[in-house]
């Protein structure tokens, strides 16, 4: 029976499955025959085949139009993945043939270089080694300016995204913990809120961070100060004073572990929304780039998306 299912399967094309789609977005045979090339009766005939294929009725024949069944909803989705799949099979052919050269100016926070756009970079230099990636650790707020004015290509930020034509695409979030000392008082607390702790000495990054604003705007809106006894350049450095016993740190727990387990720092849980960032990659409309900036775009996507 599996056999027989596996080799209907083997039945299935590509041109059927873009059929199906335009089908389901539109509701027309007519419609999605015209945009496959097809006649209208060819186009039925294929929705048909597809559909003994499968073993399932997809689509729902009514006066107004076509419909996805639930079997169709599903099938839906994965002929949308199959096709970007193929699409990219395609794209990464034509690229070895071309034996494709050139460079990618790309723009990153810290936290992302901290966590998982190291071993993304490695694996997208492993499968292009003729496509140079130049890397360098921005603000998020410098990030989306250069993108934007056309000094870099891509951009990797945290937070919000200013109100600008970019095109933006979320990849993944993370959260932001306190950490503190085993000396000090909060060394017992195993969560909190913001407004709890800023009773505090904390140790915070240096101007323009996407971390520094985040925190100065949470303690503005609930109508305190942030008490920042010293400002440092790096997570590493901050780690370093909070185990020094200069105050609390604000820091993103992925991208600190190994400096939070270097210290023995304890961390707290921090119970506000707002402790979950979003990360995001950006770049300008899509038209406008370089073939080898849509591939790196695309790889930062298929292997940092979550």
């Amino acid at each position: 029976m599996i056999s027989n299912f596996l080799h209907q399967c083997e039945r299935i094309d590509f041109l059927s499955l873009k059929l199906f789609a335009s089908v389901a977005q539109s509701g027309k045979l007519s419609i999605a025959a015209a945009q496959c090339h097809l006649t209208v009766s060819a186009a039925s005939r294929r929705l048909s085949e597809l559909e003994i294929s499968l073993g399932a009725r997809l689509l729902q024949r009514t006066p107004q139009g076509m419909t996805l069944t639930p079997a169709g909803q599903t099938a839906l989705k994965h002929s949308q993945q199959l096709s970007l799949g193929l699409g990219q099979l395609v794209n990464d052919m034509q690229v070895l043939a071309k034996g494709m050269r050139g460079q990618v100016r790309l723009w990153a926070n810290m936290s992302s270089l901290n966590e998982h756009l190291p071993e993304t970079l490695a694996g997208f230099t492993r499968r292009y080694p003729d496509i140079q990636v130049q890397l360098e650790e921005q603000l998020s707020s410098d990030t989306c300016q250069a993108v934007g004015r056309g000094q870099a290509d891509l951009g990797v930020i945290v937070g919000d995204v200013p109100d600008t034509d970019l095109v933006q695409t979320p990849l993944y979030t993370d959260r932001l913990v306190l950490v503190c000392s085993q000396n000090h008082p909060l060394k017992s607390r195993e969560n909190t809120l913001f407004e709890d702790v800023l009773v505090h000495d904390f140790v915070g990054l240096n101007q323009g961070s996407a971390l520094l604003e985040l925190g100065l705007r949470q303690a503005n809106a609930l109508g305190q100060n942030w008490r920042l006894h010293i400002q440092v350049r790096s997570f590493d450095a901050l780690c370093n004073m909070v185990n020094a016993d200069m105050g609390i740190g604000l820091i993103p727990l992925k991208a600190c572990q190994g400096n939070i387990k270097a210290h023995g720092l304890h961390t707290i849980a921090l119970d506000d929304a707002w402790a979950e960032r979003r990360f995001w990659v950006i770049s300008r409309a899509l038209p406008e780039l370089s073939s080898t900036t849509k591939i790196l775009r695309e790889f930062l996507l298929k292997e940092m998306r979550i």
